[in-house]
């Protein structure tokens, strides 16, 4: 490399291509270059197949160790062996290995063949995809056990993006996003326990086969969503933690540098070279994998020093606070690298508090996400869908209080792998009833997360209504299909999609306040709710009716526009697995109702969601003479 390595960035914590110039890379001379920042070693060797004599690399003023091993080949092995200022010996994997050997292995690979990507026509119009007013269905995924082999062994990258390509584009989802993967030994960690930050798991197959799977994706039109981890990671004694033989990567006081719940190590956001390596590590999956979004996995543990925390458990901040200000700024300038860096790429945080400005921009004072993940109205909904239908009335609030504050954030309902895991029961598990009623409640709530303003996220299994709670070691079941009801939701999830991406409407103002209007919150005694989507004045409005009770129901709707009105969903269907019962013919009545001059009238099914819209004009006809 021509360039000289900024070790004031480096250190300074705005360095993000730190993947450039540390870890093993090919000579120009022949060999490998190798450089790995550690301060306080006495000595530090490349050892394996890659350096069999035990190459020593030499201390440079910044902490970081280089040296070249001419005899180094691509697919050698390798790994550091590093003597501690107290004289120990200690063997540790490459913090910027880009393969090793296996998940729980200490030797990374050297090199690799590299990769053509073919995916340049989505990478050129990708930022005129992601945007606020875009629809974005995201389908959550672990691709170990989303399907598997007919042996039960995982299916590989190459595989999996063929099969996920097909099923995606099929059901109408805009993005999957997958669980953490980022090398990790432990495979119940799903991903979220890391080892090696710059290294796709060796599970599924190579760096070039992971490549594959985003490239099959993107040529099928699929944007791709990495789960990132800056809040933490494993303690395995060959990874990151006390790096050099003391605390390096994780903070030095345990009580900013062990998370209790987790038993796993943070970062140490106060040195600028930690935040160096998660900068440039965000941006690796970005350059090298076109990953096309980030969500980042527990921001509020980041943020909040005294996160799941008891008194005398963490240290404020010097304004005598609970913030972590280093963790803020980290966020800040993350999220303002990859806004420059990469137009278009969204960053999604899974933020739990009530911080405000999650997705303001950093120049306005916030933290710079563009969308944030609403766990208050998930457990809210899921609490309220949970409950028997003849309690609801007394609950509405769990269905109203979202739109007090929707417009605060910009926001992603998210149905998530944390809501099917543990003992809590898969989602529709969770539904009240008998089946054929928990099959009704389950498309209600589905009808009711789309027809909203927000982003979607479905976690893999839901669109099935699975039964089972999540297990990564088996695969989702697929046989379920055989049966109507469940066939019944998948259809019902697709078309879903299908009206979310062809009524602008339901995405166009996602975060205006224009964008939605309740027409009736209050019939509680009868269970009822309604409320219209609305996009630009071209944008024909989207009216969403819920039966929330077991009764049938002659409801009327206050409606903005004159004329023939159509029902675009309807979740009673005999399509979705109901019984086929239709409101009906639907013409406006010159009646006041809802606050709008006109209104529809129709029978309402119980335990129904409809999406009502007016009936588009058949295009004129022109002859010659008009053309």
């Amino acid at each position: 490399m021509t360039r000289r390595f900024d070790s004031d960035a480096f250190q300074t914590g705005t360095h993000h291509q730190l993947h450039d110039w540390l870890g093993a890379h090919p000579d120009p001379d022949g060999g490998f270059r190798f450089a790995v920042w550690a301060p306080r070693a006495k000595r530090v060797r490349v050892v394996g197949e890659a350096a069999p004599g035990r190459e020593a690399l030499r201390r440079s003023s910044d902490g970081i160790w280089r040296g070249r091993v001419p005899t180094a080949e691509p697919g050698d092995r390798y790994h550091l062996e590093i003597e501690t200022a107290r004289g120990r010996t200690i063997h540790k994997a490459d913090p910027f290995g880009r393969r090793f050997t296996g998940p729980s292995e200490i030797d990374a690979i050297l090199g690799g063949p590299g990769f053509e990507w073919r995916d340049a026509a989505w990478m050129r119009r990708r930022h005129l995809t992601q945007g606020a007013e875009h629809p974005v269905s995201i389908y959550e995924v672990h691709l170990g056990s989303w399907q598997r082999d007919e042996s039960g062994r995982h299916l590989g990258y190459r595989e999996l993006g063929r099969r996920l390509a097909r099923y995606a584009t099929a059901k109408g989802f805009t993005h999957v996003e997958l669980l953490p993967v980022a090398e990790h030994p432990f495979y119940g960690s799903w991903g979220y326990q890391a080892t090696g930050y710059f290294a796709p798991t060796a599970r599924y197959g190579s760096p070039e086969d992971l490549k594959s799977f985003v490239n099959t994706l993107h040529r099928a039109g699929i944007g791709v969503v990495l789960d990132w981890v800056p809040s933490h990671f494993a303690t395995d004694a060959h990874a990151l933690g006390r790096f050099d033989g003391s605390p390096l990567y994780e903070h030095r006081d345990r009580r900013k540098g062990f998370h209790p719940d987790w038993q796993s190590h943070i970062f140490d956001y106060e040195r600028g070279e930690v935040r160096s390596f998660l900068l440039s590590n965000a941006r690796y999956w970005l350059e090298r994998f076109h990953i096309d979004a980030l969500r980042v996995d527990a921001v509020a543990s980041m943020l909040y020093l005294d996160f799941s925390r008891a008194p005398g458990e963490w240290i404020p901040n010097e304004h005598g606070g609970n913030a972590n200000i280093e963790a803020y700024e980290f966020l800040r300038t993350t999220n303002d690298m990859i806004g420059s860096e990469f137009p278009g790429v969204l960053t999604i945080a899974e933020e739990s508090s009530a911080w405000p400005g999650v997705t303001r921009p950093t120049h306005l004072g916030g933290v710079g996400f563009d969308l944030k993940w609403d766990m208050g109205w998930m457990h809210d909904s899921l609490d309220h869908f949970q409950r028997d239908p003849e309690e609801r009335p007394d609950y509405r609030g769990e269905l109203t209080f979202r739109m007090m504050y929707a417009h605060s954030e910009q926001f992603m309902l998210a149905l998530s792998h944390d809501e099917v895991v543990h003992e809590k029961a898969s989602l529709v598990g969770k539904m009240p009833g008998l089946d054929p009623e928990r099959f009704a409640n389950l498309r209600l709530l589905y009808g009711y997360q789309w027809a909203l303003p927000g982003k979607k996220l479905l976690f893999m299994g839901g669109e099935l209504a699975q039964w089972s709670e999540w297990a990564h070691d088996g695969e989702l079941d697929w046989d379920l299909l055989k049966w109507k009801p469940h066939r019944g939701v998948q259809h019902w999830v697709t078309d879903l999609n299908r009206v979310l991406r062809d009524e602008p409407a339901m995405h166009r103002r996602d975060f205006a306040l224009e964008g939605f209007e309740w027409l009736d919150l209050d019939d509680t005694r009868r269970g009822v709710i309604s409320f219209m989507r609305l996009g630009d004045s071209k944008d024909r409005p989207i009216v969403f009716v819920a039966n929330l009770s077991r009764k049938r129901r002659r409801y009327r709707v206050g409606v903005p526009t004159t004329g023939r009105w159509q029902t675009l969903l309807n979740s009673d269907s005999e399509r979705y697995g109901g019984r086929g019962r239709s409101p009906g013919r639907l013409s406006t009545k010159p009646r006041r109702s809802h606050g709008q001059e006109q209104s529809l009238v129709f029978d309402l099914a119980p335990l129904t969601a409809l999406y009502l819209a007016p009936v588009r004009p058949q295009a004129t006809r022109r002859g010659k003479r008009d053309a």
